[in-house]
């Protein structure tokens, strides 16, 4: 079992990383910033994890790295590496190859609910005048809708932010939610072009030996990521 993921879409070409961790990186969140850095090469103190919440705050990160509240951060800083911690959320990952902008989301769901994908998209373009067309999106492994069984009330939430879509499934009054495929959707919603967007196919809970997942573990657990870095 590898320690990253790459997604294919997003080029991790001189200048630019971006992956995906499994439980091989680490199996202890207080070492996270430590395994960062010895697998990167990337001081401790240019490493930048946003205090999660399940909102929709969307952090521009700029000379300030004091972590606060926000479940997405968006950056054009050169050599800061900025990521998000899921154990069966959705972690997104953004690349705008032509304002050179990077960013990483959090979407469980909750944010998918409040839509922080399709809003942090929003941010770039009103902050970095990016255009989606340029961005390309990496939806990293999570729990899936084999596996991911709603109630009512969470699949209302999210077909209201979403509309139809092929995301959901019911099983008599059971309700089966696939929150990768919406935020999916929600991208393209938002312009990001189909052949620019990476889709993950692995389940968090279907796979406990590479990945954390609080659902299979019914417990607090590790946590895997998704990180991105310029140069």
């Amino acid at each position: 079992m590898k320690a990253i993921i790459e997604p294919p879409n997003i080029i991790c070409k001189s200048g630019l990383k971006a992956f995906f961790t499994t439980k091989k990186l680490t199996d202890d969140n207080t070492r996270i910033y430590g395994a960062l850095s010895k697998e990167f090469d990337v001081p401790e103190d240019r490493i930048y994890l946003p205090v999660q919440k399940h909102t929709d705050k969307i952090q521009v990160l700029e000379q300030e790295f004091e972590p606060s509240v926000a479940d997405a951060v968006i950056t054009s800083e050169k050599n800061i590496l900025i990521g998000i911690l899921v154990a069966d959320c959705v972690p997104l990952l953004i690349f705008d190859k032509e304002k050179e902008v990077i960013g990483a989301v959090h979407a469980g769901w909750k944010g998918t609910a409040k839509q922080v994908l399709k809003n942090t998209i929003k941010a770039m373009l009103t902050r970095y005048r990016s255009c989606p067309e340029d961005i390309s999106l990496a939806v990293g492994p999570s729990i899936r809708q084999c596996c991911y069984e709603v109630g009512a009330d969470v699949m209302a939430a999210v077909r209201e932010a979403t509309g139809e879509g092929d995301y959901y499934h019911r099983e008599g009054n059971r309700h089966f939610l696939d929150l990768a495929s919406v935020n999916k959707i929600q991208a393209l919603d938002a312009g990001i072009l189909q052949e620019n967007i990476w889709l993950s196919g692995e389940c968090t809970f279907c796979n406990p030996d590479k990945f954390y997942s609080y659902r299979y573990s019914k417990k607090s657990i590790g946590r895997q990521g998704g990180f991105i870095v310029m140069w």
